[in-house]
């Protein structure tokens, strides 16, 4: 009896398949295993976790590494993905002209417009100027409050600006009720004596005259050519429960268009389109492109160093050269990326017009037989490179029960969306397209704001709720969930992703609703869009309708929605679609692996 393995080394996961062939020709399947891959795919640092999973899948059958007799590789296909994102749109506002300010602790409620003065000089007030008081965080809320009591018959006060964090504090010890901001980092940048309007809405609501240019207009009697240069402001202020406008005469606002710069695209014919256009017309431009040889970007623009960046991350991947690196394939995406406004006081920031790139980038190959030496070296086990990695999926995705030829797979991982199909007569054909599991993840984090990577890609595989008591949570489809012991206090009131097992609170405060939105909108935006344009490009004479079945395989084939996304994608074009059930146990992963074991037995 012979042990045989089959590898799998993907972007994200190296898979192992082990299986045994008698003397007599028979075969079994026998255990599986998957570690993260290490390095970059293609690359000998993968050869560590290759052993590792190699290991872990002879333990569960309780055989030493050294039982094993051949090792079979996939001929992994020379692409590699990466992302990046470029704003196209920015507002920048100098000289602190008008701004927009958005604080989690706000006190009493409504608008106000008055001149601003600082509490020091409040003494210097005149009885019939209305005023807003400007604090800072040298004085503490008594002091605050004991001087606004003091000067406010005399004065018309109409609103308070703090430093501090003490909205609240301050106004339960007022003899009157003021809108009150607070959080303004800055705060002396504010100038004294220029006129100035604050707003404040009632909790669960958003402000309504700062986010509109007619209302700011209003609040600081402003005419038509004045009303139209705020209108960045009132844009960015769209949402928000609180925000301070401030009049400056000799202060300037525009919204600029960034030199994002243009993709050209080498195929059959030569395109260029300019990245500010948007993610539809780049994916047009694309399509009209034909077989595409090379994409680059204009010299000296975002968008030409950001291609240039991702080519050069393949040098250490490509034996011949970066010279020889060319990008066959993009995935462009419109989004909104959270972008500090310049001239801030307190590091306001306004969602602002960008596009993510993925990136698919081919060099002539990949040094896997480098690695099967390595490994041949390191275990003194005989390893070759056996298969082309889609034609294994296809081979694999056979197991799944209930399939049969023809059969479509689309194998949906971190850098790429491949898809293959799998004919009667044996024929096989195969695409990559760029964008898959990393661009989703990117897109959550840009657009909630996220500082980290890892809470991005939590709520990306984790479905959500909110805990409302200490015994019961909200979950995201709106029912409820009660807990006969009481939640840890640390998550009462907070968003958490419910993963298996534990829950994970989710630190930024952002409504669940929000990230709901934002979570799903990405993985349409990259999987749905990828899989149809993957499909059609291997379907027969390109017709989505003449595929009578797919079978979802790879890690995001794993996500709680995004198979029922794509199911209900297709179903239009009357294709049977489904989550993979490889040898109808190991779900959709491990397709790959499993096809090599299968190819060993048809080649012997």
């Amino acid at each position: 009896m012979k042990l045989i393995a089959g590898v799998d080394i993907g972007n994200s996961t190296t898979e192992v398949c082990i299986g045994s062939v008698g003397e007599d020709g028979s075969f079994h399947f026998l255990s599986s295993a998957s570690r993260i891959t290490t390095g970059t795919k293609g690359t000998l640092p993968n050869v560590h976790g290759i052993k590792a999973a190699l290991q872990e899948a002879m333990d569960h059958i309780r055989q030493p590494l050294e039982a094993l007799d051949l090792v079979r590789l996939n001929e992994a296909a020379p692409v590699i993905g990466d992302t990046a994102m470029e704003t196209i749109t920015e507002t920048i506002i100098t000289e602190s002209s008008m701004i927009g300010h958005n604080p989690s602790t706000p006190a009493g409620a409504g608008e106000a417009a008055g001149y601003l003065i600082h509490l020091e000089n409040i003494w210097k007030g005149k009885p019939d100027v209305p005023y807003i008081v400007v604090a800072s965080n040298k004085f503490s809320y008594e002091e605050v409050a004991a001087r606004l009591n003091q000067h406010i018959p005399e004065l018309d006060i109409r609103g308070l600006i703090l430093q501090a964090d003490e909205a609240v504090l301050v106004e339960n010890r007022l003899n009157r009720q003021i809108p009150i901001i607070d959080e303004v980092r800055h705060i002396e940048r504010v100038p004294e004596e220029k006129l100035a309007a604050i707003e404040v809405a009632l909790p669960g609501t958003g402000i309504r005259m700062l986010s509109n240019p007619y209302g700011i207009a209003t609040l600081l009697g402003l005419d038509a050519e004045e009303t139209k240069a705020v209108t960045p402001i009132a844009k960015s202020l769209i949402g928000k429960r609180s925000a301070v406008v401030i009049r400056t005469p000799n202060g300037n606002i525009r919204e600029n268009v960034l030199p994002a710069g243009e993709i050209n695209f080498h195929g059959t014919q030569e395109i260029r389109v300019n990245i500010d256009t948007g993610a539809d017309t780049i994916m047009d431009s694309l399509h009209k492109a034909g077989e595409i040889r090379d994409i680059d970007g204009q010299q000296n623009t975002n968008v030409g160093n950001m291609l240039n960046r991702i080519k050069k991350s393949m040098t250490d991947v490509a034996a011949e050269g970066d010279h020889e690196a060319r990008i066959t394939d993009i995935l462009a995406v419109d989004t909104m990326a959270p972008v500090e406004i310049s001239g801030s006081l307190a590091g306001e920031t306004c969602m602002e017009k960008a596009v993510g790139i993925a990136a698919m980038v081919k060099t002539k190959h990949l040094p896997m037989q480098k690695i099967a030496e390595k490994l041949e070296q390191e275990l003194h086990i005989k390893a070759v490179v056996a298969g082309v990695e889609a034609v294994m999926a296809a081979l694999g995705s056979l197991t799944t029960p209930g399939t049969r030829l023809p059969l479509a797979i689309l194998d949906m991982g971190g850098g790429s969306t491949d898809a293959a199909v799998l004919g009667t007569d044996g024929s096989v054909r195969t695409t990559h397209q760029a964008g898959a599991g990393e661009l989703v993840t990117m897109l959550i984090q840009t657009e909630l704001g996220l500082g980290s990577r890892t809470t991005a890609e939590q709520i990306k595989k984790y479905p959500m709720g909110k805990v409302e008591s200490l015994f019961h949570m909200r979950l995201e489809n709106g029912s409820m969930q009660f807990f006969e012991e009481s939640i840890d206090p640390r998550y009462y009131g907070h968003v958490v992703l419910l993963a298996p097992g534990e829950m994970l609170k989710v630190e930024e405060d952002i409504p669940m609703e929000k990230i709901l939105e934002v979570r799903r909108e990405a993985k349409r935006k990259v999987f749905v869009r990828n899989a149809v344009r993957a499909l059609e490009k291997v379907a027969p004479d390109h017709d989505l309708r003449k595929i009578p079945n797919v079978v979802l395989v790879g890690g995001s084939a794993e996500d709680f929605e995004i198979p029922e996304m794509l199911t209900d994608a297709l179903a239009e074009y009357r294709i049977v679609c489904g989550r993979g059930n490889i040898r109808g146990t190991e779900g959709p992963r491990n397709a790959v692996a499993t096809g090599l074991l299968m190819s060993y037995l048809s080649n012997k």
